[in-house]
């Protein structure tokens, strides 16, 4: 046996003792949470933390939804190729568009719910702390 398949056994086996003596520990203990620990286990602190991003991630997506014809990614940018491969009888590319296009006609009201969510969620880490349970 070579010298690297040693010791990805010998590190596997010690993985597999160490995980099984974890979860012993944690059915000794009762399967509590460490104190001070977020107990939900929902990621509210981390989700706190990434509001900002996600908001600006939202907004942009909706702007460029929102865009003019020549804008890449508007809906009216994609319905003037839909009309142009139609013209120009190209049916398989006319269907690929169009489809496309119904997914992201689709995508923007979601997109809009998701920004109303991400505001009550918003208000609810600033009143809560950034979600930290206190």
């Amino acid at each position: 046996m070579s010298t690297f398949r040693k010791t990805a056994v010998a590190v596997a086996v010690m993985g597999s003792l160490l995980v099984g003596v974890g979860a012993g520990t944690a059915q000794a203990d009762g399967g509590t949470p460490a104190p001070g620990r977020n107990s939900a286990g929902d990621g509210a602190q981390a989700l706190c933390k990434r509001v900002p991003k996600i908001e600006k991630r939202i907004e942009r997506s909706l702007r460029r939804i929102d865009g003019a014809a020549d804008a890449r990614g508007s809906i009216a940018r994609l319905e003037k190729r839909v009309a142009a491969a139609e013209a120009a009888g190209h049916t398989e590319v006319h269907t690929f568009l169009k489809n496309r296009l119904a997914a992201r006609k689709a995508l923007k009201p979601t997109l809009e719910q998701r920004q109303k969510d991400l505001a009550e969620v918003k208000k609810w880490c600033e009143a809560d702390r950034d979600g930290d349970g206190n």
